[in-house]
């Protein structure tokens, strides 16, 4: 299995490295739901985890977005 991805190294990435990695695990877990239903899917563990990565990176996308549009107003 693949290692969790930690928040504090997506928080390092800039936004269009989490939209690619975003991308790609939104790819993976379309992936894994086919291989469910068609009874291939041997580590039903790791579509938990790639849900799991998926908000984390949105949550993180969130945050900075955040961040942005108030940073602006608070020097003012």
């Amino acid at each position: 299995m693949a290692k969790a991805i930690k928040p504090a190294d997506l928080r390092a990435k800039t936004p269009d490295e989490l939209q690619t990695q975003l991308l790609d695990l939104k790819r993976e877990q379309f992936n894994l739901r086919f291989q469910r239903a068609t009874g291939q899917n041997e580590g039903a563990g790791r579509t938990r985890e790639v849900r799991r990565a998926i908000a984390r990176i949105k949550t993180v996308q969130h945050a900075k977005k955040v961040a942005g549009a108030t940073a602006p107003s608070a020097r003012s």
